[in-house]
């Protein structure tokens, strides 16, 4: 049983042209991703689903990505909004910001904290002056982070709590179970923070051969957390790399909140995503 929701935005998706002369990822490693995937083609696989919206999220550690992605959501009514990525460290950080924050699809910044080496980097005194620019822009965190940072992101949001924060990914925890306790414990405290979630990426982290029954304690997890700041991702393209279509990704994310929390699909597959961002309340795609 699936519900009939008939707003759904897509909190979190990526799109990348290897033409572009700041492409790094993917490479050709990522054989399976390894293409163009441009607006033409997220709605060609998104909307038979029903998807009438969508956050693009940067994919390279670049400002020119940001200004490229900003142009296509120009083009496209149904892009209602973009993460993009500002070097935090940067002396023109702050200037950078308070120049992204005219184009009104700019919603959130991403830094790549999962791949850097020091883990408590975001509360760097080098990283402040950004910060406080994208607080004063009105502009929120989007947190690209694993468990390990967890306790970093529970410090920064006390330090910060004028800059709302979503964890991408729900934190890529561990799904063979290791850590788990906690993982619950650290999501539970940024839950009562205020602190929304993304219920997005979790079949690329389930371990080879790993079968959906391993995400069931986690994703009944997000739900009894995240009440209402619970949003839906596909994190399309890259969940290819599970050889999850994007039918497949959606559907099962329709079926586990069909089976488990049906009343609040509508929060999940649209309202949250609107709330946080700030969103229009009504997105339709182009053509109607």
């Amino acid at each position: 049983m699936t519900g009939n929701w008939s707003c759904i935005i897509d909190s979190h998706h990526h799109l990348w042209a290897r033409t572009n002369a700041f492409h790094q990822w993917p490479g050709f490693q990522q054989v399976r991703i390894f293409r163009d995937y441009l607006p033409n083609d997220f709605a060609r696989v998104s909307r038979p689903s029903g998807v009438t919206g969508s956050i693009v999220v940067q994919a390279q550690e670049d400002i020119r990505e940001t200004f490229w992605l900003l142009s296509l959501a120009e083009q496209h009514d149904w892009i209602a909004g973009v993460v993009g990525w500002v070097d935090f460290s940067s002396t023109e950080a702050p200037e950078l910001i308070g120049r992204l924050a005219r184009y009104p699809k700019l919603k959130a910044l991403r830094p790549m904290l999962q791949d850097m080496d020091d883990v408590d980097w975001l509360l760097s005194r080098e990283v402040m002056p950004a910060l406080r620019a994208l607080a004063q822009n009105g502009l929120r965190l989007d947190a690209l982070v694993k468990p390990r940072h967890l306790n970093m992101i529970r410090r920064f949001c006390r330090l910060w709590d004028e800059i709302s924060v979503v964890i991408d990914h729900a934190a890529k925890p561990d799904l063979s179970g290791a850590g788990f306790d906690h993982w619950c414990e650290a999501m539970n405290d940024l839950s009562e923070h205020g602190v929304a979630c993304k219920f997005s990426g979790l079949h690329t982290e389930l371990p080879l051969g790993g079968k959906q029954a391993l995400l069931v304690p986690f994703v009944e997890t997000l739900f009894s957390l995240f009440s209402d700041r619970l949003m839906w991702g596909s994190d399309w393209p890259v969940c290819l790399l599970a050889q999850d279509d994007y039918e497949d990704t959606l559907t099962y994310a329709r079926n586990v909140v069909s089976e488990n929390v049906p009343e609040r699909g509508r929060s999940i597959f649209a309202d949250s995503a609107i709330a946080f961002y700030g969103l229009a309340q009504k997105i339709q795609p182009e053509g109607n």
